[in-house]
Formats: C-alpha cells, structure tokens, sequence
C-alpha cells in the first residue's frame, strides 16, 4: 500500500516513524461527463475570469474570499509560519476508554505502518500498552493543510488510526426527535424484541454491494452489444396503519426468509394397511363394492387352504390305514369331500362376518387337524 504521509507519533519522550496509509478503498462506479450528440467527452479547464484564458497549474494560488466577496491571497510561506507543531508527528495527547468516543465523530480511517527497522520495537512498545489497558490513544495531526483529531486503537497486529471530527463540528440533534407524548405499549414492544431476535445476527462479510454489482452486468451488457438486463419489478408493500399488524407482519415476513415458518404445525401421517396378495386394490374406482369383492375372494383363499390342508389329511390317513383306504377309496374320497364343502362353506360364513383372516386361518387348520383325527378311527371300525 502507497504511503501518504510520513512522519512519526510522539509517545511522551519516545519518537517511532511511521507511514500513514488508507485502510479503506471505494469500489464504486466512477463516471465521465460525456456531449450526448456525438459522447465527446466534457472536461473542466480552468480559466481565469478576468483575461478569460485558461492557466496552468503553476499559476494558480490560495485565497480567502471575504464576506463582501473580496479575495485575500494566502501563500505557503504564510501557512509554513503557523504555529503547527504537528506539521510531521502524531501527538498522543491522552489514553480514554474507548466507549468515551462518540462514533459519529469518527471519520477515515488509517494504518500506521513502522517505517524501518528502529521503530519496530517502540511501535510494538505502543500496540502492547494499548491492548493491555483496554484503551485507546486521542492524538492530535496535520492533514492536507490542517489540524485533526484521532484516535489510535488496535487492529490485529497492527496501529490504526480513525480521524476524528473536532467535538464543535458534531451537530446537537435538537428538533429531530418527535415531541414527547408519544407512548409505546408492552406489547409492541414485545413485537419489536421478536422481530429483533428472528432477524438475529450476520455476519458483515456476507454483505455486498447490490447496486454496483447490478451497474457493473448493465455496463457489461452494453460493451457487449447485449440488451441490458431488467430489473425485477418488486411488490409494493400494502399500506399497514395499524403498528401492531405491521410488526407481526414483519416477524412473519422474517421468519418465512429464514427459512418458514417456526411455528408452522407439522402434517399429519397418513397411515394406509398394507393389501394383502391377491386381494384388489381399495384405490380401484369399485370401492363401491369392495366388502363383496373381499368376501369372494376369502372364500376363494378360504377353500385353497383348507383343500391343500384336507389332502396332507388324506395321506396321513392313507399311510395309517392303507388296506382300509384300499377297500373303500370311493366312499372315503364322497365322504371327505362332503366335510370338506361343509368346512369351507363354515369358515367363509366366519370370514364374511369378521372380515379377519387370521380367524379364517385359523378355522382352517383346525378342520384339518379334525380330519386327520378322523382317518385313524375309521381304520379301527373297518
């Protein structure tokens, strides 16, 4: 960074040379005064009033014009005799708390930079002192032809300095607060703390400026030969007289930018039975009849298993009492499937009232094991 002026800060009998530079820089968008017939460019010449001719930098001085419009010409050999000792140095004149600084004096800001090697240690000397007491310096300075006013405070590893308005330059606020009278409710107040903590912190780097960054795309788009991008054309808020809708709409309208609403109440789950195989779908457009399409197809389910069942009977039965089997297989196939008919026709008359299938499977094992009872006995009667 490029020096704008040297000279030293005087610390009581302790002299450290510094170098003053900006802190700050503006990014804004310059612009040049241009002749919009043909954009020949409009320059300022300086000219005299009186020959009417323009003069060179050499011959322009300093003047004051009086109150009756009279000039008095001050030249540099009267401003080089002004009693000014900090003409070159940084005069600490006392150490304050920093919260003793009203920051609407507070102006540019500066670094101080340790010129060479000899003012390293005073320098740190100074920075050390200044963050051990929690204070800051109030100095005094000579400034593009003038006396000011700072104060030096800490940054990181380095010595800032922030210019400081002299204390009769800093306007009293008289007339700009409304009359007394006004009065403020508990409970706009308590409006105001909640917009106040839904809005919360942020982080100052995450800031930017956008404005030049929408100058810079329509300065881009026209180098370009490119139409230049629209703005976005925004809602105008609606005209809210009542302070206290206001505020809730603020808190509403903050908390739905940080990401919804916080008291939003949750959906409720919708919980859907899971259809058993082979069974239509109750979405269907036949809900209409959807318990006689139930009850059809339990009976259909019903009379698989217990026919599945009815035949592992069979050929227990057949293994116990395999000559009985042989003598009479017709009369013993008429009659097992006759209690088999009366079983399903029994356990679908169940399923048809409970719509429950555990209940119908259940029915349908104890058929089969009754069946299988029944093999064994007729063996012992044959």
């Amino acid at each position: 960074m490029r020096s704008i002026w040297n000279g030293a800060i005087s610390f009581g009998l302790v002299s450290i040379p510094i170098k003053l530079v900006n802190a700050t820089e503006s990014h804004a968008v310059s612009f040049r005064q241009i002749h919009t017939e043909d954009g020949g460019r409009i320059r300022y010449r300086k000219v005299c009033e009186l020959e009417d001719r323009e003069v060179a930098q050499a011959e322009i001085g300093k003047a004051y014009e009086d109150a009756d419009g009279s000039m008095v010409p001050i030249t540099d050999e009267d401003l080089s005799h002004l009693p000014i000792p900090t003409a070159r140095t940084i005069e600490i004149v006392a150490f304050v708390p920093e919260e003793r600084i009203d920051p609407l004096q507070m102006g540019a800001a500066y670094y101080l930079a340790a010129s060479g090697a000899p003012a390293a240690k005073p320098y740190t000397l100074l920075r050390e002192a200044l963050k051990r007491s929690n204070r800051v310096a109030i100095a005094k300075f000579a400034l593009r032809g003038r006396e000011r006013l700072g104060m030096l405070r800490v940054v990181g590893d380095a010595i800032a300095m922030h210019g400081l308005l002299w204390p009769d330059e800093v306007r009293a606020p008289e007339g700009v607060a409304p009359d007394a009278g006004v009065t403020v409710r508990d409970q706009e107040l308590d409006l105001a703390d909640a917009l106040m903590d839904t809005l919360g912190e942020i982080d100052l780097a995450d800031l930017h400026d956008e404005y030049r960054e929408a100058l810079e795309e329509v300065i881009a788009a026209k180098s370009a030969g490119e139409t230049p991008p629209e703005a976005r054309e925004e809602a105008a808020p609606g005209k809210v007289l009542d302070l206290m809708a206001a505020l809730e709409s603020s808190v509403r309208a903050a908390r739905e930018s940080r990401g919804g609403e916080e008291d939003a109440p949750a959906e409720e789950a919708e919980v859907r039975p899971l259809r058993e195989r082979g069974t239509p779908s109750r979405q269907t457009p036949k809900e209409t009849g959807g318990k006689k399409s139930t009850s059809a197809a339990a009976k259909k389910t019903a009379a698989k298993k217990t026919a599945g069942r009815t035949t592992a009977g069979k050929t227990v039965g057949k293994k116990a009492g395999e000559k009985a089997a042989a003598k009479e297989p017709a009369k013993k196939t008429a009659d097992r499937g006759t209690a088999t008919k009366s079983t399903t026709k029994s356990t679908t008359a169940k399923g048809a009232a409970t719509t429950n299938t555990a209940t119908r499977s259940a029915a349908a094992k104890s058929t089969a094991k009754s069946t299988a009872k029944k093999a064994p006995s007729r063996k012992r009667s044959a």
